[in-house]
């Protein structure tokens, strides 16, 4: 096992580095076993020498004494961005936390993945279509958007996922016989 310790300013405090990394160990320690890199970071206050942080990662990267730092680093952003995500399917009207646990085979696995699929669509859409991007903005909450087309959905028909947004987006009343 290898070790680096380093100094960072953060604000008006300094905080000490600790790095442990060792490449190539099993990953568990029955047989077969896939063998990974293993790197370790302890952050500690340098006045009281109290624990501010501590995570470690595996890799496929060989670890060593010039990118040990960066290999942590990318691997906390990585962790930051997951955990941002699940936040966002979790409670921000994807409904992630519900048991999919009923149906005979696979339907846990199918209604996650629609989830995701739905996940996915939707930040494209926020990133790339302008119609879309109206809309979130006058709707406001994710949750709210995802009510709104519930309650639309519910009650009307619409052509495609464009006459949708477009009829979201008119500020003139529209009558029931007009869709």
């Amino acid at each position: 096992m290898q070790n680096l310790t380093t100094k960072h300013r953060k604000r008006k405090s300094i905080e000490i580095y600790s790095y442990r990394f060792v490449n190539q160990i099993p990953l568990r320690e029955q047989e077969p076993s896939l063998l990974v890199n293993w790197c370790e970071l302890t952050v500690r206050n340098s006045v009281d020498n109290s624990e501010v942080y501590r995570n470690a990662f595996v890799t496929n990267h060989a670890v060593n004494i010039d990118n040990v730092a960066v290999v942590v680093e990318t691997g906390r952003c990585r962790w930051k961005t997951e955990n941002e995500n699940h936040n966002v399917l979790k409670t921000k009207g994807y409904n992630l936390e519900h048991n999919f646990g009923h149906g005979q085979k696979h339907l846990s696995s199918t209604l996650l993945s629609l989830n995701l699929l739905a996940f996915l669509f939707h930040t494209i859409l926020h990133l790339i279509d302008s119609s879309y991007q109206e809309i979130r903005r006058k709707r406001g909450t994710r949750r709210g958007f995802f009510q709104d087309i519930l309650s639309l959905t519910k009650y009307f028909l619409f052509k495609s996922w464009q006459h949708l947004i477009d009829f979201m987006l008119d500020e003139a009343p529209v009558f029931a016989d007009s869709c």
